[in-house]
């Protein structure tokens, strides 16, 4: 790429939000470039690591989505490699394995009828006399399922997850992250084993990439550069170069070279924070404040080989228990039997949540490695002597971290960046707003067709990937809305629209 080289759109990030953005504009005729740190990989948490053939994934990701426009791209891109898998998961707890959904006599025999009672009177209770301001998760939650099953099945592994106590973690993620998940719909489920579509964490089947969700991203990243745009690896944006209420530049550090790339319409899928401190000029102190007081949880990935050719079924685990630091454990193989190179063996994935000032992130890999398989001798699913070798991964910045106060701060940054009309942010990290890889999605589809003269407000994207406008009613009979323009009685100049 030359210095004067000159796109009608920039991209940063080529995860989930910036390749969708960059497969809709160049699907319609659009020149775009996007810009990846990383210098190996595109689909940022969704990529797809290879080690010795054996494939793994950053976190663990579904595919389903009750936004049917999602679904067919999905379809569409991967064909007769778009595998359906049925859902196993379960959570462990003092020793004991709960079917997540759960499953009524599972429940009754881990439990215990006295742990049941327990469970039963501690909702009665709450209900009797909720907590009155939920400004929470531990609030939000046990107004739901009483403080007993708070306790059980969210306390400790939210702890692990975000690094903090749950009572300083915002109510707001617990109402995106669960809000259709109260204790009638386990109930329901437990007696009418209903899926319905409706609570996406009780879904018991999904689809997934033959080789894991890197081969979507790849693939589209192919499709982008066929057409005639491009994906640059290794390139890191230094700084945002802006002119009057215009993005004018990006200085990037590309494969060891400074570089600077123009273009009309800029999108960034970076931390919310780090978009900030890179603006030049520099943002007001109240804006530099806000940024600086955004966090992100850093994220660990302990892949082990396991010389055995079957451990369990599960896809994944939840691991509650507050005797071993691991948070989730993902099984590769029952994911998609070709993430493994050879029959024999089996690879798990040990997630651990952590920051990288904590003594964990320090770690040597050997060490990591050890601590795993350590860990999982204790609860039981093999032995450290089974484990043949090892891969860890670290992800920086991995999760926006949602506690008291993140939604004021991301406001102020919002009310900032109204100013720059040829500027859009996108994504989880972009907007430091909770969403999973379709919402992520739905948010570069939309700012594409901003750029192409659409009016849509990327804020309004909701969790389930739905895009939602005040008043807004389901157009279909699934409930499942199907984007839409922005009314034009709404005042709305690109980057600048009035909530």
């Amino acid at each position: 790429m030359k210095t004067d080289d000159k796109f009608p759109v920039i991209i940063v990030g080529a995860g989930p939000a910036g390749l969708t953005a960059a497969y809709e504009l160049t699907d319609h005729g659009f020149k775009a470039v996007v810009l990846e740190k990383d210098p190996k990989y595109v689909g940022g948490l969704a990529r797809t690591i290879n080690y010795k053939g054996f494939r793994f994934d950053i976190g663990g990701h579904r595919f389903f989505s009750k936004n049917k426009e999602i679904e067919d791209l999905w379809k569409k891109i991967l064909g007769k490699d778009f595998l359906v898998k049925k859902r196993l998961s379960r959570i462990y707890y003092r020793g004991k394995f709960y079917y997540y959904p759960l499953k009524l006599f599972n429940v009754l025999a881990n439990l215990g009828l006295l742990s049941l009672v327990s469970v039963s009177l501690s909702y009665v209770w709450v209900k009797t006399f909720p907590i009155k301001t939920e400004s929470s998760f531990e609030e939000w939650v046990s107004n739901r399922f009483g403080r007993k099953l708070y306790a059980i099945f969210f306390k400790t592994y939210t702890e692990k997850v975000w690094g903090t106590d749950p009572s300083k973690i915002s109510a707001d993620w617990a109402a995106a992250r669960i809000q259709n998940f109260t204790l009638r719909a386990i109930i329901t489920n437990l007696f009418f084993r209903r899926n319905g579509g409706v609570i996406k964490t009780l879904i018991n089947q999904f689809r997934y990439p033959k080789y894991g969700p890197g081969m979507l991203w790849e693939r589209i990243k192919k499709i982008v550069e066929k057409r005639g745009s491009g994906v640059i690896l290794g390139s890191e944006v230094v700084s945002i170069e802006c002119v009057g209420n215009k993005v004018n530049n990006l200085k990037t550090m590309t494969n060891g070279k400074i570089m600077r790339v123009y273009g009309t319409h800029f999108l960034s899928s970076m931390p919310l924070c780090d978009l900030i401190r890179k603006l030049k000029p520099t943002p007001p102190a109240l804006v530099l404040k806000a940024a600086e007081n955004l966090k992100f949880r850093d994220f660990l990935v302990v892949m082990l080989v396991i010389n055995k050719s079957k451990l369990f079924g599960d896809q994944w685990i939840y691991i509650h228990d507050p005797n071993v630091q691991v948070a989730r454990i993902q099984n590769f193989k029952n994911w998609s039997k070709f993430m493994i190179p050879d029959a024999k063996t089996t690879s798990l994935g040990f997630e651990y949540f952590c920051s990288k000032t904590d003594k964990l992130w320090g770690l040597d890999d050997r060490d990591l490695i050890r601590q795993a398989a350590s860990e999982l001798e204790f609860l039981g699913l093999a032995g450290s002597k089974d484990v043949v070798d090892g891969k860890v991964v670290r992800v920086e910045n991995a999760y926006p971290v949602y506690d008291k106060g993140y939604q004021k701060r991301v406001d102020i940054i919002r009310n900032y960046l109204r100013r720059f009309d040829n500027l859009q942010i996108i994504g989880r990290g972009g907007m430091h707003k909770y969403n999973n890889q379709d919402h992520a999605m739905m948010t570069g589809l939309l700012a594409a067709r901003n750029v192409m003269g659409g009016r849509f407000n990327l804020w309004q994207v909701d969790a389930d990937a739905m895009y939602l406008e005040d008043g807004a009613k389901p157009n279909n009979a699934k409930g499942r809305l199907i984007p839409a323009e922005l009314s034009q009685q709404i005042d709305f100049r690109f980057g600048q629209l009035q909530d």
